[in-house]
């Protein structure tokens, strides 16, 4: 199954999300690439914000989000109610951030992870898909307005 993939990132993330959107367009799916496209100093945050807001509006159905940690961005990210941001360093918390967690951007970060790490993250985490079961329930309760029934 093919979709579309919302990259964002700070400058330091430049250079890994121009690595991981080609190889992306070369499984076949379709990039959305809201930048920065230099290395010249931007703030994070906003471009977290343009990539929930991708997420939200449905103009992507995942999204990679890169900084120098991945710390920054994926807060950012996460502020958006329809974000689950996972920052992950392993090809296995990028697929266990799918399956467990529903998350549906994955965050990197381009001091912290090297190339081959950050290209198995990305492998595993599109690979994967929600488990559902146990999990379904816990991940209800990240969605905001979520109420648990109560028995009076």
């Amino acid at each position: 199954m093919t979709f579309t993939i919302a990259f964002a990132s700070d400058h330091a993330g430049v250079a890994m999300k121009a690595m991981l959107i080609d190889e992306v367009r070369g499984l076949g799916h379709a990039v959305v690439d809201l930048g920065p496209s230099s290395e010249a100093s931007v703030d994070y945050p906003d471009y977290g914000e343009k990539l929930g807001q991708a997420i939200a509006d449905g103009r992507a159905r995942l999204g990679v989000a890169i900084c120098g940690s991945g710390i920054g961005i994926s807060i950012a990210a996460n502020r958006n109610p329809a974000v689950r941001a996972a920052l992950c360093t392993s090809g296995l918390m990028a697929r266990l951030a799918r399956q467990h967690n529903d998350a549906n951007v994955l965050a990197l970060g381009s001091r912290i992870v090297g190339p081959d790490t950050a290209r198995d993250c990305l492998t595993q985490f599109l690979a994967a898909s929600f488990a559902g079961g146990r999990h379904a329930g816990r991940v209800a309760k990240l969605t905001p307005g979520y109420q648990e029934d109560v028995v009076e």
